[in-house]
């Protein structure tokens, strides 16, 4: 018996949710999905390109949704989905040394400040090992615009999901500023969460993440990890 209950702790502090993975890596996203049994690819049908993972599970869920906007003519495709940490470094770090124009900018040259640039950058953009994108539960739907979603197809399809992804698991996590949500990211119409994992995520990211482990990237130390906790922990009521 005591053997049975030391091997349970073991494995709810080591790991995450089975499939020996460890938890504080998989939380930032240090994992190959390729090479992990509860993710697989998803196909081109499903996606605007080849190459990307999901969760088996949020993919299902994604696969009957889909199916069912179509009945009411809304085509909704992932262009987004996983993203590991190297990922998210390259996503980050283009940004910071201005290879990537962020609002037309070369943030490099406008923004010298450190604490400044790294605010800049995450109205949009999450620092590595702290993307919702490294759990595969989180997906980009049909355009990372949000004028794309304001008018036309676009906000029909944002009409959609807002009256009907919750009957599949999915959450609007960045909702609009000013209701249930005063910090964190910018909205984005086009994320979305399934949250019967993805909370589980959240809930063990405030848990057991602190700042020494967010490091191996430019402007990893540009804010205290207080201030980064909040873009974390900045999502809408109604999805934790």
């Amino acid at each position: 018996m005591r053997q049975l209950l030391l091997l349970f702790l073991f494995s709810a502090t080591t790991f995450v949710f089975g499939q020996g993975v460890d938890s504080v890596k998989f939380a930032l996203g240090q994992i190959d999905y390729s090479a992990h049994p509860e993710f697989v690819k998803i196909s081109e049908a499903d996606a605007s390109r080849s190459g990307m993972y999901l969760r088996v599970e949020a993919l299902t869920a994604f696969k009957k949704m889909k199916a069912a906007a179509k009945k009411d003519g809304v085509d909704l495709r992932i262009i987004s989905a996983a993203r590991n940490f190297n990922h998210q470094k390259q996503i980050w770090e283009a940004k910071w040394k201005g290879q990537r124009l962020v609002n037309g900018q070369n943030l490099a040259s406008t923004i010298p400040n450190p604490s400044d640039r790294a605010k800049e950058i995450l109205k949009y953009s999450s620092m590595p090992g702290t993307s919702r994108h490294h759990w595969g539960t989180d997906i980009d739907i049909n355009s990372l615009s949000p004028e794309y979603f304001n008018s036309g197809k676009g906000k029909k399809e944002y009409e959609w999901l807002r009256e009907h992804a919750g009957e599949f698991g999915f959450c609007q996590v960045y909702s609009e500023k000013g209701g249930d949500r005063s910090h964190g990211y910018e909205e984005e119409k086009w994320h979305w969460s399934y949250i019967p994992i993805a909370s589980k995520f959240t809930r063990f990211y405030a848990k057991n993440i602190g700042k020494m482990d967010l490091n191996g990237f430019e402007g990893a130390d540009a804010l205290p990890f207080s201030e980064i906790m909040k873009y974390v922990q900045g999502i809408s009521k109604s999805c934790k």
